[in-house]
């Protein structure tokens, strides 16, 4: 899923500086060898809720977002964000900013897209009452509220075409944060029924729905270039075709047999032959993933006392991760040193505290043992994961590493589609550990701690919470100095390592491939493809 990727990290601000993104596209591609009007067809997953920006944090539902919606800033290839919407963001104090957008940009629909589009899409994401899965995202801008319904006071629409952020404190990364799919606009038809528009939304970006009915459940979704759009990510195709394919191996059979252009994620049965089955079509590279599982604390013997720690730190201890790296997966993944990922600037593999997630079978049995002595273990630990995302595998090697280290019965437990996964997730019905991971929604450290461990964060699935963290996160995000700034996160990740709310696994490489008759596949730095430059004969 990624590309040609090297370290890129926040923004940072001196004071009294202004900054502005440039606005400069990514290279066209060359169609020369391919046609303009051919569709392309990819593998995807059936979206977990409607397609509304502020309410979609998972993968399946992302990919589309980002093919259908324009904002104020995408990431290039790299991970360098460049203008889309944005004419400018700039500030002298990196908590109030100016974002002028351009003039003349429209929806799909033809309406156009002004200050207040944006403006009136981060109003009603914030508010409590809409119960946004991304609302966590806008906690920063004066007047957000967790409890109760307020108005972001820190949002001001100055004319049809500029609005001031104000930010509750100094945030040097905040620009950068603009290209993820939170921040889209939206138009004003959205907010007649929310619901329906998720259903069939209208959006600005490269590509728009084909039809009314273009969202086929469970199926595939169809996707046609948006002529209005006059962005950086202007389509050189015919469209997209994303398949929700029930299994990897499913859309890796169709790749092969010619049946699908472009994958994503290669299942791991074909691991071991993929690269000579594609050739110089397959890729192995790194990108800004990481894998997890997660343990809530509300779960028996796992709460956030001594006992629970113990457990932790002895299940942590327990796995090899060296040996499921190599044998599951084919060195496409490198054991995690921490919680981050290794193509992000500030990225360190020398944490305090980080020999926790070394295998060390005595020391586990050992720490096991103690928590045994204040209260004794009985039943079984499980690990959740969704069945259609080529999963058992590494699960079942995770669990045997913990049955057979600790003596104790440890098994998956598997839902059969991603959806239902994370629905039983995000509604707190699950009762076990469950598989997590973080696919990079811009490129910093921050991004890779805050939503998922701040108190209250909006992908924070265990519940977890330590005013510690949460203090070294605030520091670090209020650092205009990028280096600081990643000591402070360094730090906050030392104390996730004495908590572990989540046990880190691995770094996940993209590892995909497509097929002979398209051009042009480059993997971004987040591992998902540039459908947009992707030509085909």
């Amino acid at each position: 899923m990624k590309i040609r990727r090297i370290g890129v990290g926040v923004i940072a601000l001196a004071a009294a500086s202004a900054l502005a993104l440039s606005g400069c596209a990514t290279g066209s591609s060359d169609s020369s060898s391919g046609s303009s009007s051919a569709v392309i067809t990819t593998n995807g997953s059936e979206p977990q809720n409607p397609l509304i920006p502020t309410n979609t944090n998972e993968t399946g539902g992302g990919k589309i977002l980002d093919a259908i919606f324009a904002g104020l800033v995408y990431y290039d290839a790299t991970g360098a964000p460049q203008n889309d919407l944005a004419d400018s963001i700039t500030t002298d104090d990196s908590k109030t900013f100016t974002i002028k957008i351009k003039d003349g940009e429209t929806f799909s629909d033809g309406s156009p897209v002004t200050a207040n589009s944006f403006v009136d899409a981060w109003q009603y994401g914030a508010l409590a009452s809409n119960k946004q899965l991304n609302s966590y995202f806008f906690e920063d801008i004066e007047g957000f509220s967790y409890d109760e319904d307020s108005p972001l006071t820190g949002l001001n629409v100055v004319d049809d075409h500029t609005f001031t952020v104000t930010l509750n404190e100094a945030r040097s990364d905040f620009p950068l944060r603009l290209g993820y799919s939170a921040f889209y606009p939206l138009p004003e038809s959205a907010f007649k029924d929310m619901e329906a528009y998720g259903q069939n939304p209208i959006g600005n970006g490269p590509y728009k729905l084909a039809s009314d009915t273009a969202w086929k459940h469970n199926e595939k979704i169809d996707l046609v270039p948006n002529e209005s759009y006059n962005g950086g990510r202007k389509a050189q195709n015919g469209g997209l075709s994303i398949v929700f394919y029930a299994t990897q191996d499913a859309a890796y059979s169709d790749l092969l047999g010619g049946n699908l252009d472009v994958l994503d994620a290669i299942p791991d049965s074909a691991f071991g032959t993929y690269q000579s089955d594609l050739g110089d079509r397959a890729v192995n590279q790194p990108a800004a993933i990481f894998q997890s599982f997660t343990i809530p604390e509300r779960l028996a013997h796992f709460g956030n006392d001594e006992e629970g720690k113990l457990r932790r730190e002895a299940i942590s201890m327990a796995i090899n991760r060296p040996e499921i790296t190599k044998v599951i997966f084919q060195d496409t993944r490198t054991p995690a040193s921490d919680f981050t990922s290794p193509v992000i600037d500030g990225w360190s593999d020398s944490l305090d505290g980080a020999d926790v997630l070394k295998y060390n079978p005595d020391e586990a049995k050992k720490l096991w043992a103690q928590a045994d002595a204040i209260s004794p273990w009985s039943g079984s630990f499980q690990i959740a994961y969704n069945a259609d995302g080529g999963h058992q595998g590494w699960v079942d090697a995770v669990t045997n590493s913990i049955k057979n280290t600790l003596g104790i019965d440890a098994s998956g437990a598997p839902y059969p589609t991603f959806k239902e996964a994370r629905t039983a997730i995000t509604d707190r019905s699950i009762q076990t550990a469950f598989r997590t991971g973080w696919q990079a929604d811009y490129p910093g450290l921050y991004n890779f701690l805050g939503p998922l461990y701040a108190t209250n964060a909006s992908s924070n699935d265990g519940d977890y919470s330590n005013p510690e963290f949460d203090q070294l996160l605030q520091e670090g995000a209020m650092d205009s100095d990028l280096s600081a700034a990643n000591e402070k996160f360094q730090q906050a990740q030392e104390v996730l390592l004495k908590d572990l709310p989540a046990i880190p696994l691995w770094y996940s490489n993209v590892t995909g491939g497509y097929g002979e008759n398209v051009q042009n596949v480059q993997f971004g730095w987040n591992s998902v493809p540039l459908y947009y430059e992707i030509t085909k004969n």
